[in-house]
């Protein structure tokens, strides 16, 4: 990042880019010079609020618990760099530290999930691995919310699959004080709740004799369902109360605390600062005064098919690769399961009742994660600036992960070795690759595929192609404030 930051001249974008109100040190121009690149784009923005809070309107596209981290690590764990580096600076260091911490926890996350869920060790560590050669690996590194997302997500899931409710509850609604999609994530909660009251109804006959305490499970299940789904909708509902307070309410001369720079920033711009006598934001007056929909439809013309346009088509070929993955994933799936999907998986199925459930990408539990990918797939396409597909995905499911690694293992003839999981019927098995050193090495299958690319399948070459490129290109253009996804 910092080697193509200096070789490449900056971009001129017509990004969000605020003064600097004090003079940097040296120290500062050597954290610049290093980690500049990471501070691009929409990570200006969580610097911004982790520094000034939210003074302009259009900051509200952001959620607060980000940046709320980086002030904490940059005014705790950091305050000892006050006398040689700037509060900025220190916020680009706290980003980076963090970003690195969460993104390794989101892989480890995404593995034990992947274990629970697919019941298969090998492709649930090869999922982590292409987890950490994510496509969208540029946003997990820079000062952007995705790695920090991705951690609570994937540990929420597996929190629920072990049973942890209140543990997974606790930890969805800290995801949706990241990031606005994770309330969709209630979804798995309910979906949960939902599947274990369908199957208490399929014991057999003698649950005829337990209906009269049907109406206690039901009122059970309800309340139950109705707390998880408040619980996750309430950091972002009093976001929305802040906002409105912040912007909507009577004015408290806030805007002449602004430093000039910034108040000049906002009159060149177009920016609204907050709390300022006059006229209110439209959003104000609305019956559900909500100021994130307002900015995403105001400052980034977000809405349902505005993206359809012929100057848009080199950002859906962007989004191309992500879109055939996560589209192909949702057609195996229903292809292998079309009874399991018709019934949204709430019959029990043979496998289960003799107590050996299928594993697998095709296994009955992924059902849930298969329509959640979908579901933001469907958005994301039709409603969002589409490049934004591929951290979108990225970092919120981990279909992407498991239907790639599904893919390998599946077809890749240098994965098939001796191990915990069998390779496909009738397929012959191989043994280690010569990049393993010896007996007690640990065998890192990406590697074996990378160092043996001129042997692997076209499918292997396609899919490795997809992480690779978008890694290294990621870093090459977003770090020089180039347009990416």
């Amino acid at each position: 990042q910092a080697l193509f930051n200096l070789l490449i001249p900056d971009h001129t974008a017509d990004a969000f880019s605020p003064p600097r109100l004090s003079e940097p040190s040296l120290w500062d121009v050597l954290v610049e010079w290093l980690l500049g690149g990471l501070s691009h784009w929409d990570a200006e923005h969580f610097l911004f609020i982790a520094e000034h809070g939210y003074l302009y309107e259009h900051n509200c596209a952001f959620l607060p618990l980000y940046p709320l981290s980086l002030w904490a690590v940059a005014r705790g764990a950091l305050w000892p760099l006050q006398w040689l580096l700037r509060l900025r600076s220190r916020l680009l260091l706290s980003a980076v530290l963090l970003n690195s911490l969460f993104s390794a926890l989101a892989a480890a996350a995404l593995y034990e999930l992947g274990r629970v869920v697919l019941r298969r060790r090998r492709v649930a560590f090869l999922a982590a691995l292409l987890f950490s050669l994510s496509p969208a690996n540029v946003f997990m590194a820079a000062a952007y919310s995705e790695s920090m997302f991705a951690f609570l997500a994937f540990s929420a899931m597996w929190q629920l699959e072990k049973g942890q409710s209140w543990l997974s509850g606790l930890l969805f609604s800290l995801a949706s004080g990241v990031r606005a999609n994770g309330l969709i994530n209630a979804g798995f909660f309910l979906y949960s709740q939902g599947k274990r009251f369908a199957l208490q109804l399929q014991v057999g006959p003698g649950s005829l004799r337990k209906l009269p305490l049907l109406w206690k499970q039901v009122l059970s299940l309800a309340s139950s369902a109705v707390l998880m789904s408040a619980g996750i909708l309430l950091p972002f509902a009093v976001f929305q109360y802040y906002a409105y307070v912040r912007f909507c309410g009577p004015g408290t001369g806030l805007d002449r605390s602004i430093p000039e720079p910034l108040l000049q920033l906002a009159r060149d711009k177009g920016y609204r600062p907050a709390a300022m006598d006059g006229a209110k934001p439209p959003w104000c007056s609305q019956r559900v005064p909500v100021v994130y929909s307002y900015v995403q439809d105001t400052y980034w013309n977000v809405g349902f098919l505005r993206y359809f346009e012929l100057r848009q088509i080199p950002n859906f070929l962007l989004a191309l690769p992500v879109t055939i993955l996560v589209s192909w994933a949702a057609w195996t799936y229903i292809s292998t399961n079309p009874w399991h999907c018709l019934t949204l998986g709430l019959e029990r199925s043979k496998s289960e009742e003799e107590g050996k459930p299928k594993d697998g990408f095709c296994c009955p539990a992924a059902f849930v994660y298969m329509v959640h990918a979908t579901a933001l797939l469907a958005f994301g396409f039709s409603c969002m600036h589409v490049q934004v597909l591929t951290r979108f995905l990225g970092s919120s499911s981990p279909i992407l992960y498991w239907f790639s690694a599904h893919l390998l293992q599946e077809h890749e003839p240098l994965l098939w070795s001796t191990g915990t999981d069998n390779p496909p019927a009738g397929r012959s098995v191989l043994g280690k690759s010569p990049s393993s050193c010896g007996k007690g090495t640990p065998d890192n299958p990406v590697m074996r595929l990378l160092l043996n690319w001129r042997l692997i399948t076209p499918l292997s070459k396609g899919i490795l192609g997809f992480f690779l490129c978008y890694w290294l290109l990621g870093l090459l253009l977003h770090c020089n404030f180039l347009p990416w996804t």
